[in-house]
């Protein structure tokens, strides 16, 4: 791999690399730390990645102008919870809890990050598992088990052994969002694709679903600024 800079206002570094499986020119901007990446087939000179990727310069800056910043979890600080703002602040006893507008974290103000997100893992894991087993019930089929990560591409995916895996980042977002996405996952038992088939079984087991899909891609962005040491 090899950096280039893009001169403008401001300037753009581009890290290039050769695939062999490429079959076009790809760009990639990390929602994670805003790297740019041009993927390159094996016979395209960079000269020609780097034209493509200077016809692209003005929408790559407005995409990086409004990449959400990093929000590092401690006391004080706001974090959603089922798309409501907590604010996490110190407390007794030994279990988190969530209470109206806040999210009390007992313990060392180092644990804080640890303890929160550990929390809304558990959280996240109930309140998807049991968006599942009813979406699950009303399409008729059963799913073999249920994985929470931290991905960044996707907010959920279905294998075809049937194994539903969801980001833990969705307990932060509105319920009916997260009810839409463990939808569209188990609409997948059924349809193993995105048809117009699998579209009536999304719409058969859950309703409308366009307000839901247009808040991720509007804002489901901005859950994956909060850091929590990890």
């Amino acid at each position: 791999m090899t950096t280039r800079v893009l001169q403008g206002h401001p300037d753009i570094s581009v890290t290039l690399r050769r695939s062999t499986r490429a079959k076009r020119i790809t760009l990639r901007i990390s929602q994670l730390d805003g790297r740019v990446t041009l993927t390159l087939p094996k016979d395209v000179t960079e000269s020609s990645a780097l034209g493509f990727a200077e016809e692209k310069g003005p929408w790559i800056r407005k995409h990086l102008a409004g990449r959400v910043q990093g929000v590092a979890v401690a006391l004080g600080q706001h974090v959603p919870v089922a798309g409501q703002p907590r604010q996490i602040v110190s407390g007794t006893g030994r279990a988190v809890r969530l209470e109206e507008g806040h999210l009390i974290v007992p313990g060392d103000d180092a644990a804080v990050p640890r303890k929160a997100l550990g929390f809304l893992k558990t959280l996240a894991r109930n309140r998807l598992a049991a968006a599942s087993d009813h979406f699950a019930a009303r399409l008729g089929r059963s799913y073999s088990g249920i994985s929470i990560r931290d991905t960044r591409s996707r907010w959920g995916s279905c294998s075809s052994a049937g194994r539903l895996m969801y980001s833990w980042r969705l307990i932060m977002a509105p319920p009916a969002v997260l009810d839409y996405v463990a939808a569209h996952e188990v609409a997948h038992l059924s349809q193993m694709n995105h048809s117009s088939a699998f579209w009536a079984e999304v719409t058969r087991i859950h309703g409308p679903y366009e307000a839901q899909r247009r808040w991720l891609r509007t804002d489901g962005n901005a859950l994956h600024g909060y850091r929590f040491g990890d």
